[in-house]
């Protein structure tokens, strides 16, 4: 178990001080030199490969393209550290997320670990789906197994890399998410097993290219850029001030215009001073009294 842990304390920590999860592999520690995640942004995820989802029917990836933007995240379910810590922190963001899976977008987690079964992949997305605890999920959350051929050749294809340990029977590997177009090409990665909620929004807007959110996101999204080696979404100084600028101009336009409608709207000063009442002549003082009453002035 300790060994376990040391060696995806490693792995974690170890990408995460660099941002991408993947150090040179002749700097790497011992038994960690082909783990990590190399960026594959924009490369197109292969919808040919064929898995078994957890109701033990025979899928295609590209059966999950073309709709929405998704989710992807590798992990093997038998997993005792990070996968656990990888899939709730997932499901805390997306509780933390007003859009819903199934609807806004949709999520595939796959074991890495040929070994697993479509059984396994049941009971654990009966769990996970359990903490999400929303309704309708479960035709939007696909938990799938596969063959070898089909897992090599999606962790080659999004920079996934892992190692197995025969000793301790367990993998060795670093943790990410990845959020995919419609399309199925990788949009953005998110590192560690916390994934802040703003970003994770962020990055489904984005993905989708405008079909899911609100003016709000887009505004966010103008103001803040994705950084591929932090992983993060990071404010832009200069498009902020733009925008508080722009914010300021129409704020004085709009006080402007109001006060030049208020003046327009007044009646002109002479009609002013006419309706107001009787005033006694300059030098003069004196009292008004109406009826037959003399009217008194003294100068």
């Amino acid at each position: 178990m300790l060994s376990v842990v040391l060696l995806a304390t490693t792995a974690w920590g170890q990408g995460m001080a660099n941002g991408i999860l993947s150090a040179p592999a002749n700097v790497r520690p011992p038994h960690l030199e082909n783990v990590g995640i190399e960026q594959r942004l924009d490369a197109q995820v292969p919808p040919d490969l064929t898995f078994v989802d957890d109701a033990g029917r025979t899928v295609k990836l590209g059966d999950y393209f073309g709709k929405k933007p998704l989710i992807l995240n590798l992990v093997y379910y038998n997993c005792t550290m990070l996968c656990g810590e990888a899939l709730a922190g997932l499901t805390s963001a997306m509780k933390l997320v007003k859009f819903d899976v199934g609807k806004e977008f949709e999520v595939v987690t796959v074991s890495f670990n040929p070994n697993e079964t479509p059984t396994i992949a049941a009971a654990k997305k009966k769990d996970y789906l359990e903490r999400y605890g929303r309704p309708g999920a479960a035709a939007g959350w696909h938990f799938l197994t596969g063959p070898p051929e089909s897992i090599s050749a999606l962790t080659k294809a999004v920079g996934f890399q892992y190692q197995y340990d025969p000793k301790i029977n367990q993998y060795a590997h670093a943790t990410a998410v990845m959020v995919l177009t419609p399309e199925g090409r990788i949009s953005r990665y998110f590192y560690g097993v916390d994934f802040p909620p703003k970003d994770l929004r962020m990055g489904l807007v984005e993905a989708s290219q405008g079909k899911i959110g609100n003016l709000t996101d887009q505004v966010l999204l103008y103001c803040y850029h994705y950084d591929p080696e932090t992983g993060k979404y990071g404010a832009i100084v200069a498009n902020i001030l733009k925008l508080g600028a722009a914010v300021t101009i129409l704020l004085v336009g709009g006080m402007l215009l109001v006060l030049f409608r208020l003046e327009k709207a007044a009646p002109p000063r002479r009609d002013w001073e006419r309706s107001r009442p009787d005033q006694a002549r300059p030098g003069q003082t004196g009292t008004t009294q109406t009826g037959p009453s003399r009217t008194h002035y003294v100068k």
